[in-house]
């Protein structure tokens, strides 16, 4: 349906990609990654793989629950992690 406010030609289609974040797996890409190289790290290089399994299933389900539930958690986590643990008075 056009809008008619608005002049013809000032609409233009945007790409779903464009407006939403890239996911692995249902999850942001970089708690994936750091999620999976922890899993990995557990299970393989120091041989506790039932670890490494717990720790993969239960990060996974958290990160899908977070991120259906609120789609910019990750980056307010990430930015929150970067500022310092007190203000200065």
């Amino acid at each position: 349906m056009i809008d008619a406010t608005r002049p013809e030609g000032w609409d233009l289609p945007v790409a779903q990609a464009l407006a939403e974040p890239v996911l692995l797996a249902g999850m942001p890409r970089d708690y994936a990654v750091v999620m999976g190289t922890v899993a990995l790290v557990l299970g393989l290089a120091l041989r506790i793989w039932w670890l490494g399994l717990l720790w993969w299933g239960v990060a996974h389900a958290l990160g899908l629950y977070v991120a259906r539930t609120d789609t910019r958690f990750f980056d307010v986590l990430r930015r929150q992690l970067r500022r310092p643990g007190h203000l200065d008075a």
